[in-house]
């Protein structure tokens, strides 16, 4: 678990070096994901089908002035966040280390933040070209509008897919086997579904479960969305949401350092 091998800082020949070793780490990672039938499935369809299974239950809540567009895109980048990234690193993680696919190359020029950001840069791609996909298809179909304040919408995407890849090189920590990783994943999926406002908007929530959800590490990624669509947020809320999703990143990014296995469990 040491901190990696660092380039020399300010040489442009090393940076050149580094995105070269990241980008051909991503591209094998990109075959690997390819591959994997069940890893694509649950990352591309999962968070397509599962927001109009929860619109019945939309459709009945009293939730006046809140436009059904707008709810139903949250849902989908909230469940971008958690199948397209979250669930699929983790086990790409843990299949990597059992394999002693990371071990090897550690022994290499990459660095540890190379090496990590070259296996999750596939799937958070796919994740921001979802969240496009679903924002367009939200607004022509489901009339959810343009964005009152797209800068918000943006932050959201940005650290709702950056906590989510730290997040899970954590849980990949406690996983044991690739087979397992549903497993373990499944806490933080149920309780970001629930809590962050993702299956059910958090206005259905009582007054103080809801201010306790709004502390769960997704849920200020996706406040940011919901809020960049509807324009609701006021400038110190926004302020505060985004310090609070700095944090969690903070908090996550310090944890994978200290904590992340790069040898297969025994």
């Amino acid at each position: 678990m040491g901190a990696g091998k660092l380039p020399a800082v300010g040489s442009g020949r090393c940076t050149g070096r580094s995105r070269r070793r990241v980008l051909a780490l991503a591209r094998a990672e990109f075959v690997l994901l390819g591959r994997n039938r069940s890893a694509v499935v649950t990352a591309l369809l999962v968070p397509l089908a599962l927001p109009f299974s929860v619109r019945p239950a939309i459709d009945q809540a009293d939730l006046k002035g809140v436009n059904l567009g707008t709810l139903m895109l949250t849902a989908a980048i909230g469940y971008s966040f958690l199948f397209a990234v979250y669930t699929s690193l983790v086990s790409a993680y843990v299949a990597r280390r059992e394999e002693l696919v990371l071990k090897r190359l550690r022994t290499g020029e990459p660095t540890d933040t190379e090496i990590l950001g070259g296996t999750a840069l596939p799937v958070v791609c796919l994740g921001l070209a979802q969240a496009l996909v679903l924002a367009v298809g939200c607004a022509v179909l489901l009339d959810a509008g343009t964005p009152k304040a797209p800068y918000l919408t943006v932050l959201g995407l940005l650290t709702g897919l950056s906590l989510s890849a730290a997040l899970a090189a954590l849980t990949s920590a406690v996983t044991r086997t690739a087979e397992s990783a549903q497993v373990t994943a499944l806490p933080l999926v149920f309780v970001s579904m629930v809590g962050s406002g993702i299956a059910l908007p958090t206005d259905l929530l009582p007054h103080r479960v809801a201010a306790v959800c709004a502390f769960l590490p997704l849920s200020p990624a996706v406040r940011l969305v919901r809020a960049g669509w509807t324009g609701e947020l006021s400038a110190y809320d926004a302020f505060g949401t985004v310090l609070t999703a700095l944090a969690w990143t903070v908090v996550a990014v310090f944890a994978v350092r200290r904590w992340f296995r790069w040898e297969p469990r025994r």
